[in-house]
């Protein structure tokens, strides 16, 4: 389709994406956001090599890999330290083609930012509606003023505003059952090897360092707990040196080490799986129409397919933007649902939702050579739009 004017609601990783995609299609594009400073949510990501190919499409390849971590080895070891495995990464990234990046949130949608534009980001924009005819969209703004355009994107994450529009009914988030707290600490040896990803595991609780750029760690912890239990916080490190008592060396020397000013607690949340991602003129994409618990890591490079296939089938569909939405609602709706599911299924078999299933799991991870976890992987990567 010629030169369409796209509006995109949220500036997060999908937003920024789909900006930097469709601005390479020849399109005019605008992206608005609630926001009067872009903060992500969360420290640190794991983009799996689906979501660096779409990076490499779009012509970032450099820089991507210049702000992602060196990943080449992945451990689990028992909450007492024993070694449970320790395999290479290096055959995944052969099966695939591309290395992944762990990435800081913050210098990732800076590069985003970059690569699309500040001058064409609006923050402070806070969409509360929208209305479509046959001819155009409009997002319409807190402050009165509106934005017409041909397409609209709702990039607006987790709490979208616009799913209900799109869906035609309010959907509340599902609590998946367990806490996580996440930030960055200085990488060194006494915490893990600085080209591996360690995972401590052991009480359905996980502990876990993953290297970024800049000689960093991306540290997560996970608990189980009910939402009322969740509720209630305390202070970060007491919270953690409690659920956390008596587990290996390096985990307590990484609860010492951690900021708790600049560690994040978050109640982890998903969507159940979407029947419609598009209404006439109007997307969904990225976290508004799929919001996922993070145990495939998939969250941020699922937004990014939406962002390839979405902009993909606006270029090469030439009956109507109607008609490229519902392509796009085609191929991208099953895909999401698959890793909901798959992501809401690997959560209560690690957090001891079913106590044995968890204690089989410990139990396979002492006799896995990484085979069965890099065919896993493999798979969820190899099922995305770009092979």
């Amino acid at each position: 389709m010629d030169s369409l004017k796209v509006i995109i609601i949220g500036a997060g990783m999908g937003g920024l994406t789909t900006g930097i995609a469709m601005q390479q299609a020849g399109y005019t594009v605008k992206i608005y956001d609630r926001v009067s400073e872009l903060r992500p949510a969360g420290a640190a990501i794991s983009l799996w090599s689906n979501g660096v190919k779409v990076l490499n499409h779009l012509g970032l390849a450099s820089e991507i890999a210049s702000i992602g971590g060196q990943m080449d080895r992945m451990a689990y070891y028992s909450r007492a330290g024993e070694p449970l495995n320790d395999f290479s990464l290096l055959p995944l990234i052969e099966q695939v083609g591309q290395r992944p990046y762990p990435v800081a949130r913050t210098e990732l949608q800076q590069m985003l930012l970059q690569a699309f534009g500040t001058e064409n980001v609006q923050l402070g924009a806070k969409c509360v509606g929208v209305e479509q005819d046959a001819d155009s969209v409009t997002a319409l703004f807190e402050d009165g003023s509106s934005a017409t355009g041909d397409v609209l994107v709702a990039a607006d994450g987790t709490h979208s505003r616009l799913r209900p529009y799109v869906v035609g009914h309010p959907l509340d988030r599902r609590y998946v059952g367990y806490v996580n707290w996440n930030g960055l600490v200085p990488a060194t040896d006494d915490l893990a090897p600085k080209t591996s990803w360690v995972i401590y595991v052991g009480e359905h609780k996980r502990a876990s360092l993953m290297p970024i750029a800049s000689d960093r760690f991306y540290f997560f912890f996970d608990v189980p707990m009910s939402k009322e239990q969740a509720q209630d916080a305390g202070e970060i490190r007491t919270e953690l040196e409690h659920f956390f008592a008596g587990w290996a060396a390096p985990v307590q020397a990484l609860i010492q080490r951690l900021e708790p000013e600049k560690t994040n607690r978050v109640l982890i949340h998903d969507i159940e799986p979407l029947e419609t991602l598009v209404r006439g003129r109007v997307a969904l994409l990225g976290d508004s129409a799929h919001g996922t618990a993070p145990d495939l890591g998939q969250g941020g490079s699922q937004a990014m397919e939406d962002a390839f296939v979405l902009t993909n089938y606006l270029k090469t569909t030439n009956l109507s933007v109607a008609d490229a939405l519902r392509r796009y609602e085609a191929e991208r709706k099953d895909r999401v649902a698959d890793i909901i599911t798959r992501a809401r299924k690997r959560a209560d078999m690690i957090h001891g939702k079913d106590p044995e299933k968890t204690q089989k799991w410990y139990e396979e991870l002492k006799y896995d050579d990484g085979t069965e976890t890099i065919d896993g992987i493999a798979k969820t990567i190899l099922g995305g739009p770009l092979g």
